[in-house]
């Protein structure tokens, strides 16, 4: 099949996204796969919300309460069924519980803060052979989507929201790399030009006239990137009711508890709610580093502070996935880099780096209302792993289970890296070292 250029732009002027046509100008976005036995996958789930909580929260005073001395009266720990829930911290969030699965048989690879940001985003060591080059797990969800999107499909693959700096594309086409969002109630304040829609038009065909070799490919990846940057932000333009999808009222303000972060879960909401072709969206929370003054009212960002922001935004996107009947096909996975160590607080009042920790899962076809994994009486030593592994859960088994949700072959092994050792999605997982968490089935 080929396309002229006069043919692609007047295609292209009728709101189709550029990136549409992306495996006819890049033909080996489909030949760069291969699988080795391909795994039996889920397939239940239409988008993931990926909450990242940066820091690492303390996992024994959140999803696997332990109680002891060292336990604050106002956690108001709650029984629910057989699980023992801190009440005081995550009420709204509690209410939810019989949509939730909770693992807590989870174990980081390293407890630096950098190094386990990373890994838990690319799914493998970052200082290891194809760490410089891997892609973030929605960049690989992005290009995986990709065949499958239509003409109204105008949005990214892959947005994330007040997110900083994270992993991107690696070495993946840019069009796949997040596309980073600040929320604001007014929306995105860049889709109209200050000219207006007319003088942009001429400015935008001039363009196309003076560059040609831009948008040829002829340049190589980098001004292919940058061609498909342009085309992308123009479609966005171009797009009827764009704007609405990013922006929120002051009552969802309030709702989800006037934070940064929670507006960032209203604007996520309206993403999988739009059907716009966003299938991987991504918000950050940070604050989560308490080493210190853990139980401390007064300081700025105490547990009390952050499990406030953190609940009133998780509880309000629950209650409106499910009242909207988007829960079914949005999985909802909270993870962060690693955990905080457990028993007594340290001599300065909280908890330091440590690898045992928990993740949270809902929707996307998850049953809920399960626990998997049991720790000790202090959240120490696994019990009970509560998986098929029978063996800690890692970032890689996290992986697995959200690309088997989406439908996505998590053994695959692209042979299109530049490094030419063949790219896994999941490094092992074709050999059977890592897989999906399917008890969340």
């Amino acid at each position: 099949m080929s396309f002229s250029r006069r043919h692609f732009f007047r295609i292209a002027g009728t709101g189709i996204v550029a990136s549409y046509f992306a495996d006819v100008f890049e033909p080996r976005l489909l030949l760069g796969a291969t699988t080795h036995s391909a795994p039996t996958l889920r397939n239940t789930a239409k988008s993931c919300i990926f909450i990242f909580l940066s820091g690492a929260p303390s996992q024994t005073d959140m999803w696997d309460l332990k109680e002891g001395a060292w336990t604050p009266l106002d956690l108001a720990p709650t029984s629910y069924g057989d699980v023992r829930w801190p009440q005081g911290l995550l009420p709204k969030t509690g209410a939810h519980l019989g949509k939730l699965s909770i693992v807590r048989s989870g174990l980081a690879w390293a407890a630096v803060h950098q190094l386990g940001q990373t890994w838990a985003q690319i799914a493998r060591n970052p200082g290891g052979a194809t760490g410089a080059i891997a892609p973030h797990l929605g960049a690989v969800v992005a290009l995986e989507s990709q065949a499958a999107r239509t003409p109204a499909d105008v949005l990214p693959g892959f947005i994330a929201l007040n997110s900083g700096s994270i992993p991107t594309c690696g070495y993946l086409p840019a069009k796949y790399a997040p596309f980073g969002v600040t929320t604001d109630a007014s929306g995105l304040s860049t889709l109209s030009h200050p000219d207006g829609a007319t003088r942009f038009s001429r400015r935008w065909d001039l363009l196309h006239q003076l560059d040609v070799a831009r948008a040829s490919g002829s340049l190589g990846k980098a001004a292919s990137d940058m061609n498909d940057f342009y085309d992308q932000s123009k479609v966005l333009m171009d797009a009827p009711g764009i704007n609405d999808v990013f922006s929120f009222s002051d009552a969802e303000h309030a709702t989800y508890g006037s934070s940064t972060f929670g507006d960032s879960l209203i604007v996520a909401r309206n993403l999988v709610a739009s059907g716009k072709g966003t299938r991987f969206v991504q918000a950050t929370m940070g604050g989560w580093d308490h080493h210190s003054d853990i139980y401390d009212h007064d300081a700025a960002q105490s547990l009390y502070v952050q499990c406030a922001e953190l609940d009133a935004a998780l509880g309000a996107l629950l209650t409106d996935l499910t009242s909207m009947n988007l829960l079914d096909d949005t999985l909802v996975v909270v993870v962060s880099e690693f955990g905080r160590t457990v028993g007594p607080l340290s001599g300065q009042g909280g908890r330091d780096h440590y690898l045992r920790n928990s993740s949270v899962f809902a929707g996307g076809g998850t049953k809920g209302g399960r626990i998997i994994g049991k720790t000790d009486a202090d959240g120490d030593a696994i019990v009970e792993y509560g998986w098929s592994a029978a063996r800690d859960v890692r970032t890689e088994d996290i992986a697995c289970t959200i690309y088997s949700a989406l439908g996505i072959d998590y053994t695959t092994v692209r042979n299109d890296d530049p490094l030419g050792r063949g790219f896994e999605y999941v490094p092992e997982a074709k050999d059977g070292a890592y897989q999906p968490i399917e008890e969340l089935w």
